[in-house]
C-alpha cells in the first residue's frame, strides 16, 4: 500500500520568479526612505518639544554640556531629542508640617508643630538641581526646622511659649527665612498649629490657676468686709453726730423736742389710721405731752403780750 502510494505522487518542476526590475527596487527604495525620513521626523518633532504648566518652570538636561543655565517659563519650547531632556519643577507654595519635641529654658519638654510654605527660588532652579536634585524640601526642611524650633523654644519659658506665641513664631520665621534662603527655598508663612507640655506640667499650671482663683476670690471677701467695716464706721460718726447735734439743738432750743414729738405723733397716726383697728390714743400715748414744754417766744412777742 504503501510502495503503491509512492507511486501515484507525480514530482511538478518549480517555477523560478522573475527578477525584480531595476524600477521596481528604485521604488521600493523609494519608498522604504520616504516611510524613514517620514517617521523619523514625527518622532523628532514629538521629541523636540516639551511643555510647562502653569505654576511651572523647567531647566534642561544636555547630556554633553550638562544642566544648562536657562530657566523656561510656562509654554511649550523646543529641545534637541535625545541629547536633551526637560526637568520640570513645581514653584507654587506647598505646606509641610514639622512635629518637633524641644526643650524650654525652665527644662520643660515642649512638642511643637510648625506648618510652613516653602517654594523654590525660580531663578535659582540650575542650581537647586546641581547641589539637591528635585526633592530638595525632603532633604532640607525636616533638618533646619528642628534646628531652629530647638535653638528659639530654649530662649522662652514654659509660661513665656503660651503668653507670647506671636513673638515665638515671628522669631522661628525670621532665622528659619535666613537658612531656607541659604538653599535657594522661599518661606512664604510660618505658623505654630499646636504647643503642648508634658501632663505634669499641665496639671501644675491648672492647679496655679485654681489656686490664683482661690486667692482671688479671698482677696474678694476680704476687701468686702473692709469696706463693710468702714460703712459702718461712717454710719456710726454720722449717728454720733446726729446725736450731738440734736443734743445741742435740744440744749439751745427745748421746742425742738416738741417738734420732733410732734412729727412722731404723726407718723403714729398715720400708721393707725390706715390699719383696719381702730385704737384711739391720748396725747400722751402719742408721745406728745406738749403741755409740759412751753415753746419759747420771740423778744417782739414778749413785748405785745405785756401790752
Amino acid at each position: 500500500a504503501i510502495w503503491g502510494g509512492l507511486n501515484n505522487l507525480k514530482i511538478v518542476p518549480s517555477v523560478k520568479m522573475a527578477a525584480p526590475t531595476p524600477s521596481v527596487l528604485a521604488a521600493a527604495r523609494a519608498i522604504t526612505g520616504a516611510v524613514l525620513v517620514g517617521g523619523g521626523a514625527i518622532w523628532g518633532a514629538y521629541n523636540s518639544l516639551f511643555n510647562v504648566e502653569g505654576g511651572h518652570r523647567a531647566i534642561v538636561f544636555n547630556r554633553l554640556a550638562g544642566i544648562k543655565d536657562e530657566v523656561y517659563s510656562e509654554g511649550t519650547h523646543f529641545m534637541a531629542p535625545w541629547f536633551e531632556r526637560p526637568i520640570i519643577y513645581d514653584v507654587r507654595a506647598r505646606p509641610s508640617i514639622i512635629q518637633s519635641a524641644s526643650g524650654s529654658r525652665d527644662l520643660q519638654t515642649v512638642n511643637v508643630g510648625l506648618r510652613v510654605l516653602t517654594r523654590p527660588n525660580p531663578e535659582a532652579l540650575p542650581e537647586i538641581y546641581r547641589t539637591l536634585g528635585t526633592d530638595y524640601a525632603e532633604r532640607v526642611l525636616p533638618s533646619i526646622i528642628q534646628e531652629t524650633l530647638k535653638s528659639v523654644v530654649a530662649q522662652y519659658n514654659a509660661s513665656q511659649l503660651l503668653t507670647q506665641r506671636e513673638v515665638v513664631s515671628r522669631d522661628i520665621r525670621r532665622i528659619l527665612t535666613e537658612r531656607a534662603r541659604f538653599f535657594n527655598i522661599i518661606l512664604d508663612d510660618v505658623s505654630i498649629t499646636n504647643l503642648t507640655f508634658s501632663k505634669e506640667y499641665t496639671n501644675a499650671v491648672e492647679a496655679k490657676q485654681v489656686a490664683q482663683q482661690e486667692a482671688e476670690r479671698a482677696k474678694f471677701i476680704v476687701d468686702k468686709a473692709l469696706q463693710e467695716k468702714q460703712t459702718f464706721i461712717v454710719k456710726a460718726q454720722g449717728e454720733a453726730q446726729s446725736a450731738k447735734l440734736i443734743g445741742e439743738a435740744i440744749k439751745n432750743n427745748p421746742a425742738f423736742i416738741a417738734l420732733r414729738k410732734i412729727e412722731a405723733a404723726r407718723e403714729i397716726a398715720g400708721t393707725i389710721s390706715n390699719s383696719a383697728n381702730k385704737v384711739y390714743l391720748d396725747a400722751g400715748n402719742l408721745l406728745l405731752n406738749v403741755n409740759e414744754y412751753e415753746v419759747p417766744i420771740s423778744p417782739v412777742e414778749a413785748a405785745i403780750k405785756k401790752k
